[in-house]
């Protein structure tokens, strides 16, 4: 039988207008473990030191309860179709007092983004997703990175992580909206090694007012239209480097290099 509160086989409904319950929520990091590519921890550690810290929730997106697992975690959570992870596995793991929400197997929503989306409801205000990128399906590293638009970025920050590779979405205020003013801009922190790669790639629409600080190239109130690569492949030159955004969307890919790790 599957332990109290469990589901196993029952449809999971989701409901956006409750996703967001308070903008003031604590401070709370989680983890959310994809069946994507997940490197081996001492890569992890060397590329991004403390990475899992402070982290007091762990979210297994299916078969990302194994990949959770060659890290040497135990996910809190297990949210999914039973696609990858067997079906005795969900049934075991029930038995054990593991909390899951089982979706089906026909649904919108990929396992990655229930998993999301449940570390949110619990109160996550910053989400690191493994094994998001890499792995077999190019698709499902594409949507991985959508869902980056996922949260509301005044309450929650996500970012995708492998061994090499950060990603993380700049959005620019809403004009007057409850994000800020118009004419505000939103800025974030490009910290790490000198000799790190960082593009910067607008998303979905042109970023415009793109200023750059601690970067060989630099950009100063500068436009990144849809297309052209002009923002891709620019190199962190101080290790407290950052990018400003007025208007837009941006992507923010940071890539460690041999050079820097």
């Amino acid at each position: 039988m599957p332990a109290q509160g469990v589901q196993i086989g029952a449809p999971l409904s989701i409901s956006m207008e409750v996703l967001f319950v308070s903008e003031a929520r604590a401070a709370m990091r989680a983890l959310v473990v994809a069946e994507g590519d997940v490197p081996r921890r001492e890569a992890l550690d060397a590329a991004w030191p403390g990475w899992d810290a402070g982290v007091s929730l762990i979210v297994a997106a299916d078969g990302g309860w194994d990949k959770a697992a060659s890290l040497g975690l135990r996910p809190d959570l297990l949210v999914g179709d039973a696609d990858s992870l067997p079906e005795a596995r969900f049934v075991a793991l029930a038995a054990e007092g593991v909390p899951i929400e089982r979706s089906p197997t026909d649904k919108d929503e990929s396992d990655t983004e229930l998993a999301l989306l449940a570390a949110i409801r619990r109160g996550a205000t910053h989400v690191t997703v493994l094994g998001a990128l890499g792995g077999k399906r190019f698709d499902h590293a594409l949507a991985n990175v959508g869902l980056l638009s996922l949260p509301d970025p005044e309450i929650v920050e996500v970012e995708l992580l492998d061994g090499a590779t950060r990603v993380r979405l700049l959005r620019a205020p809403s004009a007057g909206g409850a994000c800020g003013a118009a004419g505000a801009t939103v800025s974030c922190a490009l910290t790490g090694q000198t000799g790190d790669l960082v593009s910067l790639l607008p998303l979905g629409v042109p970023a415009l007012g793109v200023t750059t600080d601690g970067l060989l190239y630099p950009l100063h109130d500068g436009t990144l239209p849809l297309g052209p690569a002009r923002g891709l492949s620019n190199v962190r030159i101080a290790a407290g480097a950052s990018v400003t955004l007025r208007e837009g969307r941006l992507l923010v890919v940071e890539t460690r290099t041999a050079k820097s790790a």
